[in-house]
């Protein structure tokens, strides 16, 4: 082998190693979540699904620059779920399952809440890598105590930031979405007619 071609080799798995660096990690917490109104609640309690496995779901998506950012939505949202929710109910309990009827039962639980979230992330620039663009898609199947359905709320939470907003917030997009979802759960939980 000529030491032309002995230096192709690592110089080539050193370029594939920068292509495919890991991506920058963001928080998406939201920045702020709906007021709970202790006068104003509906007196049921109700739950959310959310185990360890889905708080662990990272997920990488696109950034600006041509690079990517890897985020943790479960994690991050639960606050956005959680807060919706006491904002509309008296109590709110986490459960690892809809079908965890021991635990149902002994919350008192009326309405069980199963989220599947989705994100989109963008950016036109091609010099900074946060993304300027963070669209939520939030799904929330919704059961009653003893597992039958009674109803799908679906809401979404869109959030944008410019540069020089960035600082060290890189995540801002995505924090501001995450705060446009729960106030727009709160909402939709208002709204539905079979979830009072």
């Amino acid at each position: 082998m000529s030491l032309q071609n002995f230096w192709r080799i690592p110089l080539a798995a050193a370029l594939l190693a920068l292509l495919t660096a890991c991506a920058h990690p963001i928080g998406i917490s939201p920045l702020e979540t709906p007021v709970r109104n202790e006068a104003g609640l509906n007196p049921k309690k109700v739950a959310y699904v959310m185990t360890e496995a889905d708080r662990a779901k990272e997920v990488i998506t696109p950034g600006g620059g041509g690079d990517k950012v890897s985020y943790f939505p479960y994690r991050d949202l639960e606050k956005s779920i959680r807060d919706a929710l006491r904002a509309v109910y008296a109590d709110v309990f986490v459960v690892k399952s809809a079908s965890d009827r021991e635990a149902i039962a002994s919350f008192g639980v009326s309405y069980v809440f199963s989220p599947a979230i989705t994100t989109t992330t963008s950016s036109p620039s091609p010099f900074t890598w946060p993304p300027t663009k963070f669209d939520i898609d939030l799904t929330c199947e919704v059961s009653d105590a003893e597992g039958k359905p009674v109803t799908s709320v679906k809401t979404q939470g869109k959030g944008t930031a410019e540069f020089a907003e960035f600082k060290s917030d890189f995540g801002l997009s995505g924090r501001r979405a995450a705060a446009q979802l729960s106030e727009q759960l709160k909402q939709q939980v208002l709204a539905d007619p079979k979830l009072r």
